[in-house]
């Protein structure tokens, strides 16, 4: 089963961390998870998707206003 982000962010290590630290921490060990066993080439497509994947979700920019 895959552990969310809510698994990470209860991680005994770093529950008595700050909240925005906590945050930081738990996203961390979450990719490390994911990626630990991955080959170069796996690690590559893994950080190429997901940022398309990041692009891809903020729709197409607002043009600048003429002043």
């Amino acid at each position: 089963m895959k552990k969310t982000i809510d698994d990470y962010m209860d991680d005994p290590d770093i529950i008595n961390e700050p909240m925005p630290l906590r945050e930081i921490h738990a996203i961390r060990l979450k990719i490390y998870d994911e990626t630990k066993d991955m080959t170069p080439e796996e690690h590559a497509a893994y950080y190429k998707e997901s940022t398309e994947r990041f692009f891809s979700s903020m729709g197409k920019p607002v043009p600048y206003a003429k002043l």
